[in-house]
């Protein structure tokens, strides 16, 4: 994060000119005759600056003669602007000023000022100002010396000569620090800005061809800078890495090839050269572009920005969060196969930290669709990341900034509804939800009636006779299409041995936007399971529920239990349960569409509550049957009453 306000606090001996410097920063003009010490003075931000200066400079000018207000300004500097002009001063800088520093405990940049060099004014024009603080024989051993200083330069006060510029290196030595990128003992970029500047290269090369073109530079220029690169400075760039790539210090290094552009180490020696030659502003604004902090990490604030979620609401995916990860998708299928193998999965997460841990800990890929090598399909990476988004959507907009994410990562998640809930004979239980599209819901039942087989065969694959239970937790998600073209992603939770204990914990459970109670038709104790499992715990009265009775295709067993499967269903107004074998496709669709209709209208799968009856609608009918019987029996009447008249005679 830039900082709002800088301060710079400008010491130095007596008579070295450093309430001169201030003046003539601020007013462009040189005045003789000063007060001793001057106020504090705030310089506003420039209008024409870069958006990454500070809003506010302060400069503090120092009294010698009041150590301790002057040592309270320094624990609060950003930066010190020392000051020198003459042989004996140039001396305290070593034995005097830079142990004052230390003994303080600052570890903060110093910019080095050697003052009073009124034989340069502004019309010398030097060819850069960052040249006036080099091969001087008296700044070398201080830079040697002392690396808390950040780098040296030459001023004069009367002829105005670099003040401005000197002013810059203290503003630029907060907002584009050194030493997070260059080690200069060993004259090398540091480890954490080779990898933030590898990361940016991945994500820069957009045909992934490891190359960057010219059409990917200027991009990136553009991105950085918002400007196109000179043609000029661009065919510069290409010869200077042309001539290192034959140089001492890359013997070995391929840096550019002409007909495709810069490699990722050419990219990374450019910064480099930047570095060096004092430029590093140029670096840092590649990295701010990219969300860099000084520390070289990427923003929090920009991997996780401030999503609300009011109670009762969840996280989902936005279209343009599903656009992008389609894109990511495409643009990493090399082979253009449908699916994403080990080496073009391994590519696509080279720009973020590896898998996240939710996919880790869910043994991804096992957890989605994969293809029938074991290699994630489209389909399956979608489902993927709408189940990672319901679950911990911070996941979500973090990867989303790793792989390169333009926008605001919030507007790739959205928020859905908070659930309602609604009374119905003293109870309060969900009401219906209309803007969702991801549903969780947990699956629960005895010890090897087929738990993790139907999970298997959620996600399309085929029965397997072998047996070993399920210890951790384990999910398994898939889209699911509800009526014709609604599409909706569900994920089914396996508890494994915390079964019984999230069961018992009311806020486990209220997670789940349904519960499947499985049991194994051909297991005489499996369904008694269940009817403990409800009976003990309360929670479980106020989430949707579905019956299932999982390996239908073997022999149906009578159940050694105080209820029958139907009889207990009927007495909780729940349907029977469901007839589903892994053999059987269309009673594991009928079974995940039933899923999705518990979780989208909850008060039908609530147990305890008789169907809702409609009076209006059963006034309506007996009006209609009452009305049409009476009106018949008048009918009749009337007809018996006109042929029965003719019959009568008169007298």
């Amino acid at each position: 994060m830039i900082k709002e306000t800088i301060r710079v606090v400008v010491c130095g001996d007596d008579g070295v000119g450093k309430t001169s410097l201030i003046i003539s920063l601020v007013k462009g003009a040189f005045e003789p005759y000063l007060q001793p010490v001057l106020p504090q003075i705030t310089i506003p931000r420039d209008f024409s600056s870069s958006r990454y200066s500070p809003k506010n400079t302060k400069l503090i000018d120092t009294d010698n003669n009041d150590p301790v207000g002057m040592q309270r300004e320094l624990r609060n500097a950003d930066v010190i602007w020392l000051v020198y002009s003459d042989k004996d001063s140039y001396e305290r800088i070593s034995l005097y000023w830079m142990i004052t520093f230390r003994s303080l405990g600052l570890n903060i940049p110093v910019i080095l000022c050697k003052n009073k060099c009124d034989e340069y004014t502004t019309s010398s024009k030097p060819e850069d100002f960052m040249n006036t603080k080099v091969e001087d024989e008296e700044f070398i051993p201080i830079l040697m010396a002392f690396k808390e200083v950040d780098t040296c330069i030459k001023t004069s006060a009367k002829t105005h000569f670099a003040v401005n510029q000197a002013f810059y290196l203290c503003q630029r030595s907060i907002l584009y620090p050194i030493s997070p990128l260059f080690d200069s003992r060993v004259g090398e970029l540091k480890p954490l800005a080779v990898s933030a500047l590898k990361r940016i290269f991945i994500l820069c090369d957009e045909d992934q061809d490891g190359f960057l073109s010219d059409d990917e530079i200027i991009s990136l220029q553009k991105k950085c800078f918002g400007k196109s690169i000179d043609l000029n400075e661009l065919n510069f760039i290409k010869q200077t890495l042309m001539d290192l790539s034959s140089s001492e210090e890359y013997p070995s290094d391929i840096l550019f090839v002409p007909t495709k552009g810069l490699t990722k180490q050419g990219f990374i020696a450019l910064n480099k050269i930047y570095t060096e030659r004092g430029r590093h502003e140029t670096t840092w604004g590649i990295l701010r572009n990219f969300h860099y902090t000084d520390s070289l990490s990427i923003d929090d604030e920009v991997l996780y920005p401030k999503v609300y979620v009011p109670e009762q609401a969840s996280v989902e995916l936005s279209p343009k969060g599903y656009r992008f990860l389609v894109d990511i998708f495409i643009k990493f299928d090399s082979d253009n196969d449908g699916a994403l193998n080990d080496g073009e999965l391994s590519n696509l997460f080279r720009s973020t930290p590896g898998l996240p841990n939710l996919w880790r800990e869910t043994n991804f890929p096992a957890s989605t669709v994969v293809n029938g090598k074991g290699f994630i399909t489209l389909q399956g990476w979608l489902a993927q990341w709408a189940m990672t988004t319901y679950l911990d959507y911070k996941a979500t907009t973090a990867y989303l900034v790793y792989l390169g994410f333009q926008e605001n990562a919030k507007v790739a998640v959205q928020v859905t509804k908070s659930r309602k809930m609604r009374r119905r004979q003293g109870r309060f239980y969900r009401s219906y939800v209309s803007d969702r599209k991801v549903f969780n819901c947990f699956i629960v039942g005895k010890r090897n009636s087929g738990k993790s087989s139907l999970l298997e065969s959620f996600l399309g694959r085929l029965f397997s006779e072998s047996y070993s239970p399920t210890i951790r937790p384990r999910l398994a998600v898939n889209n699911v299409e509800v009526s014709g073209d609604k599409q909706f992603y569900l994920i089914l939770q396996e508890l494994g041995e915390q079964e019984t204990a999230i069961i018992q914990n009311r806020q486990k459970l209220s997670e789940c936007d349904a519960l499947c109670l499985v049991y194994d038709s051909s297991d005489p104790e499996s369904f008694s399971y269940l009817v403990e499992l409800y009976e003990n715990n309360s929670a479980m009265k106020d989430i949707p529920i579905v019956f299932v009775a999982l390996k239908a295709d073997l022999d149906k067993q009578q159940q050694r239990c105080q209820y029958q499967p139907d009889e207990f269903t009927e007495s909780l107004f729940l349907d029977h349960p469901l007839h589903v074998s892994s053999t059987w496709s269309s009673s594991l669709s009928q079974l995940f569409k039933k899923i999705i209709e518990a979780s989208l209208v909850p008060g039908k799968y609530t147990p305890g509550f008789p169907p809702e009856t409609k009076p209006t609608e059963i006034d309506y009918s007996s009006a209609v049957i009452v009305g049409s019987s009476i009106g018949f029996l008048a009918l009749l009447s009337f007809t018996v009453a006109k042929l029965l008249r003719p019959l009568q005679q008169p007298k």
